[in-house]
Formats: structure tokens, C-alpha cells, sequence
């Protein structure tokens, strides 16, 4: 059996502040997992990773202990508090609850996304406690039912949290168990619709334009022009571009499929100015140690480049994506094509950026201008 990594927790002082660090050999794995968690950051200066000694919370903790023997004897007698410290909550409990077995190894086998895996671990957790100690084995149907009926009418969850809540427990019953197909009680809700906030080409030519480094220029260019999703430009490697033909090669993503994108002369200029200076080895965005770029970084840069732009709304990765999509309705880009470059497994998915193109809305005349030019 496979043994797993140790980590050292440890109170550091950085930048006269007091910090945590973590200690622990080159693991993929565990690199992956801390630069998932908010408020990590990495210091040249300690040559690791760090978080404020207030943002590490039980759920970081806890998510440790699944894949490492966690050591944090060198914060002392303040270890216990420090390790689970957590503004106070409701989930306090998740620290000291464990999984069901096999069931992160499970999620793991199945390839989730890293995402899927903590909210299914973190959901199962909630489960687990609420009929602790009782064997989930022996929760039936019908109780289910009640358990996610009362968190609907007490906590308020949103449907997509529902939905989520009930695939996590399904996942259990079905996969880890293997149990027959379940179908519970509670009505699936309606999924909600929300229209995508969209930055205007304007916006986004700033934003660029704006951005004096290199590589932060080539990663916001990368995202709009080839209209990714953030996990998707991670997992780019320098061997899937194709220059000649223009594209890249983005693998296995949502929904497990591979799928080619352009590439247009501006980007693949861009990217190789970034390259001639940054000189990156496997990624085509790379953090310490040649390690992936972080979901975190790619974040950062977006909102740093929009409050250069004067972009007052709050901008994500995702919004870009959202812009490629509608700019590209807009000039009368067929909706099937760009249903094939977004990945999206349904035109439905799609459909939802006609909702959001200014294309139909300002081609006919309103008729409080026509009010307003006759009568005045």
C-alpha cells in the first residue's frame, strides 16, 4: 500500500506578518490541492507555500488529512486551534468528521474535476454527521428525503445546490456501494437561468492594452481569443500548439472530450513574445518550480487588468469566455460553431448567449426614439 506524503505545518513570520507555512517534498497531488485553497500564496523569499494564520480553516485542514500525514508539531500547544481555527459556523464539525470509505478514492478513479471533489467530499461530510453514529448503510429513502427536504425549508440551499447535494449522496449509494440506481422523492429543481455578464470588445482591448507584463497580456488574450474555461488554460502544454495550423489542442476537458480551438495571428504573437522572455518548459503558464499556473494567479491578473481598464463590475475568467461567445454572435458567427469551440456537449448550453447579443436588440428602432424625433 502506497504511503502517503508528509506535510509540516509551521508559524513563519513574512512581510511582519504571521504566517503558515507548508512544508513538504515535491508532490503534484498536494501542489495541486493547496493552490486550490483561497488566500495561498507562494514567497520566493521562504521558497514555499503560505497562507495568513486566520484563513486556514478546518475544511483546508481536513482536506490534508485525506492525502497526507499532516504534522504540525512544531506549532505547539497552539496546534489544535490553529489547524481547525475557522470563523465561527455551522461546519466546524467537518474537521473532525471523516469520509466514508473509498469514497475519495472513488471520486478519484471516476477523474472528477478537483472542483466536483471538494464539493462531494464536503457535502458527504455534512451527510455523515447529520445521522452520525448511525452506519450510512442503514439510512434509508425515505430519510434522505427528509434530510434534503429540511435543509431546503431551514438553510435555503439553491437548486444547484440541491442538485448537488443529492449527487454526492447518490454517488456514495451507487458507485462506492454499488448499490442500484436510487431516484429520491424531492423534486429536482428547475435549473436557474442567469443571464452571462459580458464585457464589451471596448473592454476588453483595454484590459490588454493595459496589461504591461508579458505573460499576464498573453493569458488574458489566450482566455478571450480561444473563449476558455479557467481549468482548460492550465492544463495547456506547450505541445499543444500548433502554430502552422493555428490552433490548440484543448485535452480532456468538461465532460472528458478533447477539442480543437483557433488560435488567431494576434494570440500566437502574443504568446510567442511571452515565450522568447518567460522561456516556459512544460505549461504554456507556469508558476514556481515549473508547476502549473494556479487558479488563484489567473484570478488575480484578471481583476488587477480590469481595474487598470476601469472596469468598475467584477470581472472573473469566466466572463471573457462569456464575451468570446456573445462577440461572436454579434458578428454573425454561426451559434453551431461556436457551440463546438465552447465544448458544450448541448446547443441549449449555447442558446443562452443569444439572450445576451446586442445584435438583434439595437437592429430595429425603438419607438420612443421615433416619439422623440417626430415631436421635437
Amino acid at each position: 500500500m502506497e504511503t502517503k506524503p508528509t506535510i509540516k505545518l509551521s508559524l513563519k513570520n513574512h512581510r511582519n506578518k504571521e504566517v503558515i507555512y507548508f512544508d513538504f517534498k515535491y508532490n503534484r497531488l498536494l501542489i495541486e490541492l493547496i493552490r486550490s485553497f483561497h488566500g495561498v500564496c507562494w514567497s520566493k523569499t521562504l521558497y514555499g507555500w503560505y497562507i495568513a494564520r486566520n484563513l486556514l480553516t478546518a475544511q483546508m485542514y481536513n482536506q490534508l488529512k485525506e492525502v497526507a500525514e499532516v504534522d504540525y508539531s512544531s506549532i505547539k500547544k497552539e496546534e489544535l486551534e490553529i489547524a481547525t481555527q475557522i470563523k465561527p459556523n455551522k461546519y466546524l464539525y467537518r474537521a473532525t468528521t471523516t469520509l466514508p470509505k473509498g469514497y475519495l478514492e472513488k471520486l478519484q478513479q471516476h477523474r472528477y474535476s478537483h472542483n466536483t471533489i471538494r464539493t462531494y467530499t464536503l457535502y458527504i461530510l455534512d451527510f455523515k454527521h447529520e445521522f452520525q453514529p448511525r452506519e450510512l448503510e442503514d439510512v434509508t429513502k425515505e430519510e434522505i428525503n427528509t434530510y434534503i427536504l429540511r435543509l431546503i425549508q431551514e438553510q435555503n440551499i439553491s437548486s444547484s445546490q440541491q442538485n448537488q447535494r443529492i449527487n454526492a449522496i447518490k454517488f456514495y449509494y451507487e458507485k462506492v456501494l454499488g448499490n442500484q440506481t436510487e431516484y429520491y422523492d424531492i423534486g429536482r429543481p428547475r435549473t436557474e437561468r442567469h443571464l452571462p455578464q459580458v464585457l464589451s470588445k471596448e473592454e476588453v482591448f483595454k484590459m490588454i492594452t493595459c496589461t504591461t507584463n508579458k505573460k499576464h497580456k498573453c493569458l488574458i488574450m489566450v482566455i478571450y481569443s480561444c473563449g476558455l474555461r479557467r481549468s482548460e488554460v492550465i492544463d495547456i502544454k506547450l505541445t499543444d500548439l500548433n502554430s502552422k495550423r493555428e490552433t490548440a489542442t484543448i485535452r480532456q476537458a468538461k465532460g472528458k472530450k478533447d477539442r480543437l480551438v483557433h488560435l488567431p495571428k494576434a494570440t500566437i504573437n502574443a504568446i510567442k513574445e511571452y515565450y522568447r522572455e518567460f522561456k516556459p518548459k512544460q505549461w504554456l503558464f507556469e508558476g514556481p518550480n515549473e508547476t502549473q499556473y494556479s487558479s488563484s494567479s489567473i484570478s488575480n491578473v484578471i481583476k488587477k487588468a480590469a481595474k487598470a481598464a476601469g472596469i468598475r463590475s467584477n470581472v472573473h475568467p469566466h466572463i471573457l469566455r462569456h464575451s468570446f461567445a456573445t462577440h461572436h454572435l454579434e458578428q454573425g458567427t454561426d451559434l453551431r460553431y461556436i457551440q463546438e469551440w465552447l465544448g458544450h456537449s448541448s446547443s441549449k448550453t449555447t442558446d443562452i448567449y443569444t439572450h445576451v447579443s446586442t445584435k438583434d436588440i439595437t437592429r430595429f428602432k425603438n419607438p420612443i426614439d421615433d416619439l422623440f424625433e417626430t415631436n421635437t
